[in-house]
């Protein structure tokens, strides 16, 4: 038995080929000297949606497909095919729409890699892969290893002992002194919490804080410790299932220039009325992303952005990173739930990729940040969601959200309707 803790990228190997040839979990546990948990927690935890279809037909998942009649739905004249069984369009348009996943997935092995009807089966995949199962794996150890040793959870616990205390213009030493028994901390490290934005107090709050020049700027801290555990995007296909109606918001970060320190915009798409919010922030950190999120929960009030934020997909940037302080408010209330897509898989958050190419007409690839304010990047937005868009029927996200929620939480989020023949994308609506 190996007495080490990390299976290797060659045992990875191993266990993508042994799974083509459908070999049991025991069988290749036993050939790499595992335990069978091991590889079942492997599968399951790095194993990827895959949209592709068979031969002859595109991707489609509806439990219709083999006898519909409908054809064409795409309106699109370059679509021959007959049927949406045959259109990767169609099927998604349809309003007799109903997901099929394959009853096999819920079985071991979990996945596809040694099915039979792989090939002529147009359902979504899961593809066990030893390439993109390594790498999800060096991405987790490296986030996690510039991490913090506690979990979001320990933080918040944390902070509600610390922060009022703090507030009060208690020392550190003196809080330990009280409650080394809840806290079980060195002063140090309460002080490089504090220094990185963890708790509610600021290093403002902390007492005989010596002013100095800052320092050149280091990575920030991010709290990580297994974060995606639950939020898989298996995770967040099975909540649908369960939850069919709930309202989804894809989230995401648009880069100008790369570089550490350089502003980026996050943005929050409603994938429903394919309405977009856009936030410019300082720098791509955690910090700053839950920052936005607080914002707009004080903004909306809890009702409302519990119903709008239901449900948010995002990808595996380390900027979301701390799920449970955007699922969490400070007063332990759950406001939404964050799920993350697969490695390599940004088709499954289409929407929101699909509305940046919108961003793209006016704020070219490559573009420094720099010189846009807050106010241009809503300007841009208005210009966004004010442009009229086929799969809404010709109507704006703008029009559509009104018609689905309050126009006033529009008006609340600042959000401001073009009319159609002042809509302008290109670079000159920003002039700098």
């Amino acid at each position: 038995m190996a007495n080490y803790k990390h299976l290797s990228l060659n045992e990875r190997k191993t266990i993508e080929e042994l799974l083509n040839q459908s070999v049991s979990f025991t069988k290749i546990a036993k050939r790499i000297g595992r335990d069978k948990n091991t590889i079942s927690r492997e599968v399951l935890r790095n194993s990827c949606a895959k949209r592709t279809g068979a031969v002859g037909n595109a991707f489609n998942n509806c439990k219709n497909r083999m006898q519909c009649a409908q054809y064409r739905l795409c309106k699109n004249e370059d679509c021959r095919r007959q049927c949406c069984k045959g259109c990767k369009a169609c099927f998604r348009l349809c309003p007799e729409f109903e997901r099929e996943n394959c009853g096999k997935l819920s079985l071991t092995p979990y996945v596809c890699n040694g099915c039979g009807s792989r090939h002529k089966c147009t359902l979504e995949k899961f593809i066990y892969t030893a390439a993109e199962a390594h790498r999800t794996y060096e991405e987790t150890l490296t986030i996690s290893r510039n991490g913090i040793s506690q979990t979001p959870e320990e933080i918040i616990r944390l902070d509600k002992i610390i922060s009022p205390l703090l507030k009060q213009r208690q020392s550190i030493h003196v809080i330990l002194k009280n409650h080394k028994d809840e806290i079980m901390l060195d002063e140090k490290t309460i002080y490089t919490y504090v220094k990185a934005g963890f708790f509610s107090a600021k290093t403002t709050d902390l007492l005989n804080t010596v002013k100095m020049k800052p320092r050149k700027k280091k990575q920030e801290l991010k709290v990580e410790k297994g974060c995606r555990e639950g939020r898989s995007y298996r995770d967040f296909i099975a909540f649908m299932e369960e939850h069919p109606d709930t309202p989804i918001v894809q989230m995401d970060t648009v880069e100008g220039v790369k570089g550490v320190g350089e502003p980026v915009i996050l943005t929050i798409h409603f994938v429903e009325a394919e309405l977009m919010l856009a936030f410019k922030r300082k720098d791509n950190t955690a910090k700053s992303v839950v920052e936005v999120i607080n914002r707009l929960y004080e903004r909306l009030g809890e009702e409302t952005f519990c119903k709008l934020f239901s449900v948010i997909l995002t990808d595996r940037g380390s900027e979301f990173s701390n799920p449970t302080a955007i699922e969490v408010d400070s007063d332990g209330v759950v406001r939404t739930k964050v799920f993350y897509t697969d490695p390599g898989a940004p088709y499954q958050k289409g929407a929101c990729e699909n509305n940046h190419t919108l961003i793209r007409r006016v704020i070219r690839k490559g573009t420094s940040l720099s010189p846009y304010s807050q106010k241009d990047i809503d300007l841009l937005m208005n210009h966004i969601n004010s442009y009229s868009r086929k799969k809404l029927k010709d109507r704006s996200p703008f029009e559509t959200f009104s018609f689905f929620h309050n126009p006033l939480i529009l008006e609340i989020l600042g959000i401001h309707k073009i009319t159609p023949d002042d809509v302008i994308l290109k670079p000159s609506l920003l002039k700098k």
